[in-house]
């Protein structure tokens, strides 16, 4: 007796997946073109993290919301 067992990401959960890494390392990377020192400007606080949470979000909502 053989379980079927389907792999749980199809192609378009996978797509979105590496969007939402994608679109981290681009936050991340906006981090790093700040010229403040420490990071203390508007890039290193605000703009790249918020890239970042979106980039983490993409791939937590692609798994929960595309349910067969």
């Amino acid at each position: 007796m053989e379980k079927s067992s389907k792999f749980p990401l199809n192609a378009k959960r996978i797509y979105i997946l590496i969007i939402g890494i994608v679109i981290m390392i681009i936050g991340l990377f906006i981090m790093t073109l700040d010229k403040e020192p420490f990071g203390f400007g508007a890039l290193g606080i605000t703009i790249g993290p918020i890239i970042v949470l979106i980039g983490v979000f993409i791939p937590i909502y692609s798994l929960f919301h595309f349910r067969k």
